[in-house]
């Protein structure tokens, strides 16, 4: 699943070098962090948020493990 977010992400940003991903596990819920060049934070967040609604459903519709799934978005300092 990562690997999947890792491509949806970097297809969407400028500063795909800058995209980092960690992944955190705990009582049957996966959080996901992306780490992002401050200039990339709005392409990904979109207007509205848009486009994180949109890349959480596609994560949590390709799910097949069963664990409720998290996507945060963290600006590189």
């Amino acid at each position: 699943m990562k690997h999947f977010l890792d491509y949806v992400v970097r297809s969407l940003v400028d500063n795909p070098d800058d995209v980092q991903i960690s992944e955190s596990a705990k009582d049957g819920e996966t959080t996901y962090r992306i780490s992002l060049n401050p200039a990339d934070v709005g392409l990904v967040i979109g207007k509205g948020g848009r486009t994180i609604s949109a890349i959480r459903s596609l994560i949590n519709t390709a799910n097949k493990s069963g664990d409720h799934l998290a996507v945060e978005v963290v600006e590189n300092a």
